[in-house]
């Protein structure tokens, strides 16, 4: 079995902030993609995240640059939820 990598999207209304940007980002559509990797030595298949990454810009967003920002999944779902809590 090979590792893995899946792409998902997630919305923020408002302009949000995660640690390893210098400013905040615009509200928008991004993808996350987030690579895992097989646990090897159990019996079964089973996978542990390895990275997970923030597609800048928004989906839909023109720019002169794209970049991939490493980002923790944990602060990534903290700042989500304070985005719907805001609403």
């Amino acid at each position: 079995m090979s590792d893995r990598t899946t792409e998902t999207q997630i919305t923020f209304s408002h302009p949000f902030q995660l640690s390893p940007l210098v400013k905040p980002l615009a509200p928008g559509t991004y993808r996350i993609i987030t690579d895992e990797e097989v646990i090897p030595g159990i019996p079964f298949i089973a996978y542990r995240r390895s990275s997970t990454m923030l597609h800048i810009p928004a989906i839909g967003v023109l720019g002169n640059t794209e970049q991939y920002i490493s980002v923790d999944p944990k602060e990534l779902e903290a700042v989500r939820l304070k985005d719907v809590e805001t609403h």
